[in-house]
Parts: structure tokens; C-alpha cells; sequence
């Protein structure tokens, strides 16, 4: 980890004698004011001795205020001493990140000042279009003790808090949101928050508060006492002891959050200020996290996946002639489906070991290295599931293993902590898992915040109530995650439900699992939500008599060339329109209200394109299964007249004429 050493000239500045609280004690100020590239977000910064905050303003109007910035090491608290602020300096760069899930090829651009206290504590502020950010860099010998990283938000008036409430630090991230005034969130059954969290305010302005570049540090909580918004973090743990195969029992935690190097950046603190569409297209998590560090990734392959789990692992279609279950024949066979649609991936998830602290030996049914070769010679790659405990246990050797097995692909589950230790747990497996060409898919997992960026062979994050809650997975819940949690990163919601239902008529189990929604809302979300590894939840055999929507579904990419949002409101419905190579693809999902939107097609370069589209149809409300597909041939000077059912979707691709049909 590297410090921020400046190695600019500061600008001169004046030293104002403030009186303080304490009699006859002189403070030296500074104070500067900073725009944004393009002048709509102006910051007002002010540092002294132990004093750093902001307020923010965009296009005139005050937004929120950043105060008691701090630092807590030991017993010394920083900011201290003469605070000097620096020149503002303009940047403009492009990068292209190794797994494009917005745009394959980004623009960063800011403006950026340090305030230097000395030659041992830097505040970098950065100003961008559409957020502000700021981080410490430190340069001491050693190691430190962080015992607190503070500051407070104090949003101007009128915003409504969406945020996914925690039980205490011993989270799965995966509970459904709560859209509160900050003072109904104080008095909360759960006050503590999940972060990136959402404040929404008037005209559709969105303040999404998120972290990036979490490394050697805890994950970030946020609380409220109805006026400031501040941070909660888990301390570092210094004894533990497994319980069961997946979890643990911490038998004693340090008083710091965090004991790390004395040289080095700590975390990006970042508020997003834009509106619900601009939300969808941000990209700002990507540009303050770390570049990628693998150097050659051409071996990472994100693509979709036969899933298992969520459907029981049981196919029932006519050409079903073996006992179902964790076995061969079983898993031969979504192996099979997964070559037809052209999927580059079958999940084996928990069953397939014979013992789930043992991750060499599967279960006497599975024959699995004969499993392993039978999918080799489809074309289709094998994920293994493994517990977190397991895998930690057997680090030394398990990436090693399994390249020998020709197996580079595993789902890691259950950790379920955010603390120091379990971060650099996640660090600690993805670069393992690259040094043999393994990609990884966590899940029982927090949200992203830069480590997939810097490791792109980290393919997905669950962190998210998703399809795998069945019935608890509602639209309604839905439509806040394009703009929150996938606002972050990649997002393994494992979406794909063929059987479809409103809610009032939800009655659906394994093997014969359900989805809340219409069917096209379902399909919708490949388009919508975003992640390395996309997920077809359901059985085989439904997707072999939805053909036309499977056909449509598996045709969906999961990295993109670049994407644009049509229509969106956070919470409430989301249409997005994204490209790879010269096809269009459109998708649209709403909650539990019907709506109709007139879209425009100006997007799109000249000429034209053959619409290959899926409809919510007429009886949608009720029976959710009922669509319609349609062809027709459309331009950019066209628009496209959509309805969506209640909790429904619109789902479309556009090729151009030279391509062919949507066929495996």
C-alpha cells in the first residue's frame, strides 16, 4: 500500500486567528472553495488544527455538509496541527477495466486538492460531474492502531433514507430495504445500515453514500441520530474458533477496527450525486478503485451458469430416465442443457462433496472427476461451492488441486463478517485462486468495494436479497437494487425463474421453485442487473419448454461495450439500454404498479435494426406467465411504445441486418 505524497507546489495562503471555546487560542484555518470539471457541484472545504469539513452544493442549491473528519489512532487523534491546503489540480484520464460490466472503456475526470498537516497526513479531496470523494493517506513508521475513522453527513432537508438494515455486525447482507426519514431510521427496530446506502430528495436528486478501495480494513456501517448520518465499524478480531463447518465464534476482539501499516491510503469515502437514471450509468466505484493488477486476463471468462440449487437439482421432462439428485446423471444433463444454450458454466453447489469440511472427495454418487471430463467435452466449465471455513483450512493447496483437476472456477459462501480480518480473507483467496486461473464468486458476502477490480478474476458478490429468497424476493424490493447495490458492483442475484406468480398467488417450493413477477420481468433482469457470473436459477426442463424465452435469455451478455439508461426511477422502475459490438439490448422492469413509457430510440447509430422483443401480455396482472413475443423492424428515428404489468418487464434486442437470429 502507497502513501500520497504530494509533489506539487502548495498555494499560498492566508492564516485566520480564530477564537475558540478555549480562551485566547489561535486557530489556523484555511479555506477553499472546488468545482467539478463541468462547475455544477461546488465544495466548500475548511481545514485547521483537528478540524476538516465540507459542504456541497450542486447548480446552487446546498446538498449536505461533511464534518468531524477524523482519525483516531491510539491515543492521538488526527487532523493536528497547521493545516495547508493545496492547489486544485484537474485530471483526465480513460482506462478500459478487465470485466466491463457499464463500459468497456471509462473516463476519469476530477479536480483534486491535499490538505497536508505536516509530512505524515494527507486529505485528498476529489471533485467529480457527478460525486465528491475524499480519503486520508498517512506516512508513519510502523504499524498504527485505527481505533475509530469518523465523520458526519448531515443531508439538507427533505431526503428519505433507503437503506438495508443489519441485526449488528454478523450480517448477510441480503435483507430487503427500508425507505425512512433519517429520524424514523433512528428509532428503528435495526438502526445499523448495510452500506452503499440511498438518499433520495426532491426532482429525483439521489445521494448514493458508498466506500471504495477497502484494503487491510473493515467494511463500513452506517447509523443516524435523525439529523447526522455516521459510521459504525466491527473491530478486528484477535481469537477465534469455528463453529460447525461454516461459521465462527469470536472468542476475543482488539479495541482498534483496524491494525495496519503506518504508510499508506485508507479507504475512499464517496457520495454519488446525480439523478435515478445518471445512477444507473455511474461508474465511480471503478475509477477510485485500485487498477488491475494481474497483468494478462485473458483467462478470466464471465459468462452464465446452469444453477442447481434453487430448482433441487431436479429435472422431470421426458427425456429424464435416472434417479435425480447430487449425482452424474444429474449433473450430465445440465451439462448437457448448459452446451445447447451455449452457457459456459454448471454450478455444483452444497451436495456434491461428500462432507462439506472435505473439499477432495465427492459424494459416492458424483464420479467427479469423470463428471469433469464429461463437461470438458462440452465445452462447459464446472464451479465448485465451497464454505468459507473450508476454504480457509485448505488454502495452501486447494487452487493447486483443483488446476489439476482442470477445475478453475468456485463459489465461496457463508462468511457473513466484515471485520479486518475476514476483508483480507477475500483478498487472501482471489489472489491465490489467480495464481492458478481460477475465478471466484462470493456469496454470504458484503458488497463490493474495489477488491474485484484490482482482482477481476472475482467475478460476482451475492450481498443482495435475491431470487435464491423465492418468495421474499419481491419487485418491489427489486427495483431499488439497479441503483443501489448493483450501483457498486456485480450483483449475483441468480435471476431466471420460469415459474411466475403475483405475489397474492405465491405458493412455490423446491424442486418445483417459484419467482414473484411476471415471466418477462424475469427475463428482463439478465439486461438489467449486472454481474461476471449470471445465474440461470431454474431446471432445465422449464427451460426447455420456455424455449423461445431461454433462447432469448442465454442469447444476453454479461459484460457490456456500453450502456445508457432510458427510463428510471429509484425504487420504482428501471429501463436500460446496453450494447455489445454493434446489438442492442433493452430491458425493462417495474414494481407492483403497471406503467407505460414512449421510449426513444435516438441512441442508436443510422441504419436499421430487427427488434426481437418480449411483452408483459394482456392477462400479465394475474397470471404472470402470460407474454407475447413480436418482430418488427425499427430506426433510431422510431420510438417504442412498452407496457409493464405490475411487476412485470419489457425485454428487447436489436440487431442490425447482416446478424443473425437469437438461436444456440
Amino acid at each position: 500500500m502507497k502513501a500520497y505524497f504530494p509533489n506539487r507546489c502548495f498555494l499560498a495562503v492566508a492564516l485566520l486567528c480564530l477564537l475558540t471555546v478555549t480562551p485566547l487560542r489561535c486557530v489556523a484555518t484555511d479555506t477553499i472553495k472546488m468545482f467539478s470539471p463541468d462547475g455544477s457541484i461546488a465544495v466548500s472545504l475548511t481545514a485547521a488544527d483537528g478540524f476538516i469539513s465540507y459542504s456541497v452544493a450542486k447548480n446552487g442549491k446546498d446538498l449536505y455538509t461533511v464534518d468531524s473528519i477524523s482519525l483516531h489512532l491510539g491515543t492521538t487523534t488526527l487532523p493536528a496541527g497547521k493545516a495547508k491546503i493545496g492547489k486544485t489540480t484537474s485530471v483526465r484520464q480513460t482506462f478500459r477495466p478487465a470485466v466491463p460490466l457499464k463500459f468497456s472503456e471509462i473516463e476519469d475526470i476530477y479536480n483534486e486538492t491535499v490538505v497536508s498537516y505536516g509530512k505524515d497526513l494527507f486529505f485528498i479531496l476529489r471533485v467529480y460531474d457527478n460525486a465528491v470523494a475524499y480519503r486520508f493517506s498517512i506516512a508513519k513508521l510502523g504499524d498504527v492502531e485505527v481505533f475509530d475513522d469518523r465523520f458526519r453527513v448531515k443531508p439538507s432537508n427533505g431526503f428519505t433514507a433507503t437503506y438495508q438494515p443489519a441485526p449488528s455486525f454478523v450480517t448477510d447482507y441480503e435483507k430487503a430495504y427500508r425507505s425512512v426519514s433519517l429520524d424514523d431510521w433512528a428509532k428503528g427496530d435495526q438502526p445499523l445500515a448495510t452500506i452503499p446506502m440511498l438518499l433520495s430528495g426532491a426532482n429525483d436528486t439521489q445521494l448514493l453514500i458508498g466506500e471504495s478501495d477497502v484494503d487491510d480494513y473493515p467494511r463500513q456501517f452506517l447509523t443516524t441520530d435523525g439529523t447526522f448520518i455516521t459510521p459504525l465499524y466491527p473491530k478486528t478480531p484477535l481469537r477465534w474458533e469455528p463453529r460447525g463447518d461454516r461459521g465462527e465464534n469470536i472468542l476475543q476482539e482488539a479495541p482498534y477496527i483496524a491494525k495496519t501499516s503506518g504508510t499508506r491510503t485508507l479507504p475512499w469515502r464517496w457520495v454519488c450525486i446525480t439523478d435515478s437514471r445518471g445512477l444507473l450509468e455511474q461508474t465511480l466505484p471503478v475509477q477510485l478503485a485500485r487498477r488491475n493488477t494481474l497483468g494478462n486476463t485473458s483467462w478470466i471468462e464471465p459468462g452464465q451458469v446452469s444453477w442447481e440449487w434453487w430448482n433441487g437439482a431436479a429435472p422431470y421432462g421426458p427425456d429424464v430416465d435416472f434417479k435425480a439428485g447430487c449425482n452424474y446423471d444429474t449433473y450430465c444433463y445440465y451439462a448437457d442443457f448448459a452446451a445447447r444454450y451455449g452457457l459456459r458454466y454448471i454450478l455444483l453447489d452444497e451436495g456434491w462433496a461428500k462432507n462439506t469440511r472435505d473439499p477432495f472427495t465427492g459424494n459416492d454418487d458424483l464420479r467427479l472427476h469423470e463428471l469433469i471430463s464429461y463437461c470438458k467435452t462440452k465445452g462447459v466449465e464446472v464451479i465448485l461451492w465451497l464454505p468459507w471455513l473450508t476454504v480457509e483450512q485448505h488454502l495452501d493447496s486447494l487452487f493447486n488441486v483443483y488446476d489439476r483437476w482442470g477445475v478453475h472456477a468456485v463459489k465461496i459462501d457463508f462468511m457473513n463478517h466484515s471485520d479486518q480480518w475476514m476483508v483480507n480473507f477475500y483478498k487472501r483467496v482471489v489472489s491465490e485462486a489467480a495464481k492458478y486461473h481460477t475465478v471466484v464468486d462470493f456469496h454470504g458476502s458484503f458488497t463490493p468495494a474495489g477488491l474485484e477490480h484490482e482482482y477481476p478474476n472475482l467475478l460476482s458478490y451475492e450481498g443482495v436479497l435475491g431470487l435464491e429468497q423465492m418468495g421474499s424476493c419481491k419487485p418491489d424490493n427489486t427495483l431499488f437494487l439497479p441503483f443501489i447495490r448493483n450501483a457498486v458492483g456485480a450483483a449475483d442475484f441468480t435471476p431466471g425463474g420460469m415459474n411466475n406468480m403475483q405475489p397474492e398467488q405465491y405458493r412455490a417450493g423446491r424442486p418445483n421453485s417459484g419467482a414473484v413477477g411476471t415471466r418477462v420481468h424475469q427475463m428482463a433482469l439478465y439486461i438489467v442487473l449486472e454481474s461476471g457470473l449470471q445465474m440461470l436459477a431454474d431446471c432445465p426442463t422449464r427451460y426447455y419448454q420456455a424455449d423461445e424465452c431461454t433462447r432469448l435469455i442465454t442469447s444476453v451478455p454479461v459484460t457490456w461495450n456500453e450502456t445508457r439508461a432510458l427510463e428510471a426511477r429509484a425504487g420504482q422502475y428501471a429501463i436500460v439500454a446496453r450494447r455489445n459490438g454493434e446489438r442492442w439490448y433493452i430491458g425493462g422492469i417495474t414494481n407492483n404498479q403497471e406503467r407505460d413509457f414512449t421510449l426513444s430510440l435516438n441512441f442508436l447509430p443510422k441504419g436499421t435494426y430487427r427488434l426481437t422483443a418480449f411483452r408483459d401480455g394482456l392477462n400479465a396482472n394475474y397470471q404472470a406467465m402470460h407474454y407475447n413475443r413480436f418482430e418488427q423492424t425499427i430506426s433510431p428515428a422510431d420510438t417504442l411504445h412498452i407496457h409493464l404489468a405490475r411487476g412485470g418487464g419489457w425485454v428487447g434486442v436489436l440487431e442490425p441486418p447482416d446478424h443473425q437470429n437469437i438461436e444456440h
